[in-house]
């Protein structure tokens, strides 16, 4: 199989700014893109595996990698390592992983009023900014996307809305999912639901739901019976398991072939969950560039 690149796409922003600090961790550097949409400076950053420089005619497959509410920065290092570390056991193709930024409760979407046009940059943008930049296969067949929580609904809506850019679409304990917008987290912290829905949405619940992984997977379910390889997975005492298995009730009655996988013992934690996973996990990827 062709080595799999990893584009983890992490755009971290704290209040207007758009270029955050840079994270100092193996194999990890921080880019700028001259964003349109923003009408300004975005950076990102990029983990390039151990075989990018020694093989330098080798192209790679891409997997955007999306963060979870409150910012990415901080998982950069960890998550980057935890790819690397298997990339260099052989368990999956080698990957560059991209890590956007976005607000940390942007939603991974364009906001209605326009200030942050974060589906925009991450699609329209700094897709093909890394496949100019980095030694791309620059197709959908070598392209996937995965978030976590937030990142996870970001790669559910993503990968369901633009199912023809993407070969796998991996969503871990994603959310929020359900479309009234009141899962464990905002029923807990009420003025963080009307935060995002005004922020983000305009205060519009319909435009919530119409932007939602829910309404984009009836919308496109034709193409996404034949199209990229789905998965859902959450830990069991992850508070966002009730949700996520409605969700994956929603995709078997549109006929929407996917994995929905559970694992016991584990709760909202990115790693806690991708370790628990085992070799499962690495299949997933592997099987989704070799389709």
């Amino acid at each position: 199989m062709t080595t799999a690149l990893v584009v983890a796409a992490c755009l971290q922003v704290s209040g207007r700014a758009w270029v955050t600090p840079a994270v100092r961790a193996p194999g990890v550097t921080q880019h700028r893109l001259a964003s349109k949409a923003a009408r300004t400076e975005v950076s990102y950053h990029v983990f390039l595996p151990h075989d990018y420089e020694s093989k330098p005619k080798e192209k790679f497959p891409v997997l955007i990698w999306l963060h979870g509410s409150g910012g990415g920065l901080a998982g950069i290092g960890p998550v980057s390592g935890f790819f690397d570390a298997a990339m260099r056991a052989g368990k999956v193709p080698s990957m560059i992983l991209v890590f956007p930024n976005s607000f940390a409760n942007g939603m991974w979407c364009d906001s209605v009023d326009g200030q942050q046009p974060i589906e925009t940059i991450v699609i329209r943008e700094l897709i093909p900014e890394v496949d100019r930049k980095f030694r791309t296969h620059a197709r959908r067949e070598s392209r996937l996307v995965e978030g976590f929580s937030m990142g996870g609904y970001g790669a559910g809506r993503f990968g369901f809305k633009f199912p023809q850019m993407f070969a796998g679409v991996s969503m871990l304990a994603a959310g929020p999912l359900d479309l009234e917008f009141k899962g464990p987290k905002t029923e807990q912290n009420p003025k963080l639901r009307e935060n995002i829905l005004h922020s983000v949405f305009g205060g519009s619940l319909e435009k919530y739901q119409a932007q939602s992984p829910w309404k984009l997977a009836e919308t496109n379910a034709p193409q996404l019976r034949s199209g990229p390889k789905i998965r859902i997975c959450i830990g069991e005492r992850d508070f966002t398991l009730p949700a996520n298995r409605t969700f994956s009730e929603h995709l078997t009655s549109l006929k929407i072939p996917h994995e929905f996988t559970t694992r016991p013992g584990v709760g909202h934690d990115t790693l806690a969950l991708l370790r628990a996973l085992g070799e499962d996990n690495w299949k997933f990827y592997q099987s989704a560039l070799k389709e």
